[in-house]
């Protein structure tokens, strides 16, 4: 593996818990994309050498909104890959035709993630190549869901019912990267950075506009919910109504990082900074717009 990944037997645990000491503000961060600590086993069965596994990666995105703590705010990384595991997903969203043996009634096999080959175990990398030699055992997959997904999910869970319990509300901001377009087709990605809402379904409007604002002030260029509207997470947490408000970031990788050596570039910090502003604004914002009606 290279300096900013590790190959593991297996992980100790399947995430980390950043928390302050006080939570101040109605905040939740997570970071479900960042993980690259791969174990032994999935590179074993990997077609893919640890280089192009590490494609699907939100590559440093946690190092990006780490300061959260600093803020009053708890942020939650996966340690897992998501070439391994996609927890962006419902916890059985799985392609029949990567099993060996048959999927019970209750996987979704239809799902339009599924169809492109991104389900919660992917058949694919994000440039499209397989991941795997050979097909995979259904109990494989109940193994990775109820060792990683399972406990992610109720970790976040917690942290976002304990937050709305103690401020009211809560707003959870869902933390990705997103690859830039190829050479010569930059005009395919006109934003440098992506909110999603789920069109308008899974937060106050005055969080997405608050955060656009914001972002297009320092110059970037902002697109709503094109070409992500928000996966999972956001669509399954964002409860407006029961005062749970979900914001999806997509930041393009560009900004960042070199994507051929996945190595950071020195605007990283200046963005990191931007973030941890941006987030103290959403944190900032009042509570009446905020409250369910």
């Amino acid at each position: 593996m290279d300096a900013h990944a590790a190959a593991v037997t297996e992980p100790e645990r399947a995430f980390d818990l950043l928390t302050p000491a006080e939570q101040t503000k109605p905040l939740v961060l997570a970071s479900p994309h960042s993980g690259n600590r791969y174990t032994t086993d999935f590179l074993a069965a990997a077609r893919l050498d640890p280089r192009a596994l590490r494609k699907s990666e939100d590559c440093f995105v946690d190092e990006i909104f780490a300061g959260a703590p600093a803020l009053g705010v708890p942020l939650i990384r996966a340690l897992f890959p998501r070439a391994f595991l996609d927890v962006n997903r419902e916890a059985y969203e799985l392609d029949p035709d990567m099993f060996v043996d048959s999927l019970p009634t209750y996987v979704n096999t239809r799902s339009p993630r599924v169809a492109a080959g991104l389900g919660t175990i992917a058949r694919v990398v994000a440039n499209g190549e397989d991941i795997y030699r050979g097909k995979l055992r259904f109990a494989e997959a109940v193994r990775r869901v109820n060792l990683f997904y399972m406990p992610y999910h109720a970790a976040l869970r917690q942290l976002v019912e304990d937050t709305r319990n103690r401020f009211g509300h809560a707003v959870l901001v869902d933390c990705h990267s997103m690859p830039s377009p190829g050479l010569g087709d930059r005009d395919a990605r006109r934003a440098d950075i992506v909110l999603g809402d789920c069109f308008g379904n899974s937060c106050a409007p005055v969080v997405m506009e608050s955060a656009e604002r914001f972002l297009r002030g320092l110059g970037y260029t902002v697109s709503r919910n094109s070409p992500y509207a928000g996966g999972y997470t956001t669509r399954h947490y964002g409860r407006p109504r029961q005062g749970i408000h979900a914001l999806q970031i997509e930041i393009s990788r560009d900004l960042y990082m070199d994507e051929a050596t996945l190595s950071r570039l020195p605007f990283l910090d200046v963005l990191a900074r931007h973030m941890n502003e941006m987030v103290d604004g959403i944190a900032h914002l009042p509570s009446e717009p905020l409250e369910p009606r």
